[in-house]
């Protein structure tokens, strides 16, 4: 990968406390929740994802509150990238947002915008622009 900016881009809002449910979902249901909801996102915003891999965990190994993180170069970067490269990764994480929302409508929002703001940041949006957008 050389001359590419490889960039994490993570989903969290404030949060006081350890991570405790509200609402129960198994992993195989939550992880169909996030697969139904990459379906209802628009096609022009998934056509110009290239080599990229969508993955469901409980949370992140650090132990924070994120509900996703992109971890890749952004399309603007990406340069030489291509044949060879290992995918880059948007996780969505299952337990921040089972303890954020109280109901399957609440869920698959939070699913929504978590895979929005992830998806933006592969096409190089910032945060704060996400923010301005609505998407964070």
């Amino acid at each position: 990968m050389t001359g590419a900016l490889r960039i994490s881009g993570a989903t969290a809002r404030p949060r006081c406390g350890t991570i405790d449910p509200v609402m129960e979902m198994s992993p195989d249901d939550f992880e169909q929740l996030v697969s139904d909801e990459l379906d209802r996102l628009p096609d022009d915003m998934l056509d110009g994802l290239d080599n990229v891999a969508f993955v469901v965990e409980d949370a992140p190994e650090d132990g924070s509150d994120l509900f996703g993180v992109y971890d890749g170069v952004a399309a603007t970067e990406r340069g030489q990238y291509g044949f060879g490269e290992l995918p880059d990764r948007i996780v969505v994480f299952r337990e921040a947002h089972l303890a954020e929302c109280d109901t399957v409508e609440e869920l698959r929002d939070e699913v929504h915008t978590t895979l929005v703001h992830e998806i933006g940041h592969y096409y190089g949006i910032d945060d704060e622009r996400l923010h301005e957008l609505g998407w964070a």
